[in-house]
Formats: C-alpha cells, structure tokens, sequence
C-alpha cells in the first residue's frame, strides 16, 4: 500500500476509536503520532533494504509482528513515563494499522502467501521486484490500477473525514495551520 493510503486506513480507524472511546475528535499531538505511527515499518524497512541494502526487503523488521512485539510495549512505557498514553495509543494504532493494511487481498480468498513478512525473520519475506533506492521504488511500482484507485479513494475519504473533524494536527504545520479549522487542539 502506497504512504497516502497507510495514513487514510490509520486515520479512519483512530478517529472511530477516539469519537467511540472519548466522544470526540482526535487531538493534535495523537494525529501527529499517528501519522509517524501509518508510516514508521517503511520508515524503518525501505531505507535499509532498499538503500542501505541491510535488510533483505523491504516488508521485513518494521512489518513484523516480532518486532511489534517488542516496540509495542517500548512505546507504552515512553508514553506512561512522559504522561503521554493517548499519543502512544495512536503510534501503536498507526503501525498496527500499517500491517494489517499490508496483508495482501488475497488473504480473503484462503491464500497466505504474501503474509510472511509479518513473521519475518522466521519465514523468508515475500519476493519483490528489485530496486535501486526510493525513487527507483517509485517509479517501478507507480501504476493506477483498481487497487491504487481505491487506495486514492480511501484517501480522499480520509482528508474529509479528517478535515471535517477539524484537522487535527494541522496547526502544527508552517504557513498551514492558520487555515485549519477552529477546533478543541489539545
């Protein structure tokens, strides 16, 4: 899944967790941990495998479910520490959101394959197409089939959603957040 569609599948889950558990929108500093949370596996995979050519893809150690085994309750206890629990709340969401979101459709047809990279370094990781760096990746993989449609659809759905729930987040941005919608910031 392309970073836009990370983030809408991240962001729509959070905000039903946040008008459900809290009657209310997302806060700021949580969408923001949420955002970096959406993105952290490729943060952490594309550049060592695809530039730095340390990790064998680049769906391996940031998409495994052993290595959020143990990121999961480092981000507990850094946002316990710091009183900071909604925050590391969203970052948990964002990255599992991240994962779940990575598991090939297929999956709901019976076939597996594809979702090795969640055990990773037990299972060997899905073949991928070689690349040379980031924008290589881009360029390879850049193609609007119904897939990348519905992910851009699932973006748009997102950017309402979140602009509707007063862009939480936004007013942290340069020159932008003057122009965000009047909302609780917390």
């Amino acid at each position: 899944m392309w970073p836009w569609g990370h983030l809408a599948v991240a962001y729509l889950l959070y905000t039903a967790y946040t008008h459900r558990r809290f009657d209310r929108p997302p806060l700021a500093l949580p969408a923001i941990a949420l955002a970096i949370g959406s993105q952290f596996p490729d943060l952490v995979d594309k550049p060592l495998a695809w530039t730095f050519d340390v990790l064998p893809g680049g769906r391996t150690l940031g998409h495994s479910l052993l290595f959020a085994a143990l990121l999961i309750p480092a981000v507990y206890a850094i946002a316990l520490r710091l009183d900071r629990l909604e925050e590391g709340t969203a970052f948990v969401i964002g990255h599992l959101s991240h994962l779940l979101a990575d598991i090939p459709p297929s999956v709901l047809t019976g076939d597996r394959s594809g979702t090795e990279f969640l055990l990773w370094p037990l299972l060997e990781p899905p073949q991928e197409t070689a690349v040379d760096g980031i924008l290589d990746a881009i360029f390879t993989y850049y193609a609007m089939g119904p897939y990348e449609w519905f992910q851009l659809a699932l973006f748009v759905a997102g950017a309402l959603v979140w602009y509707r729930d007063g862009a939480p987040g936004l007013e942290y941005v340069p020159f932008l957040g003057r122009y965000a919608p009047v909302a609780d910031r917390g």
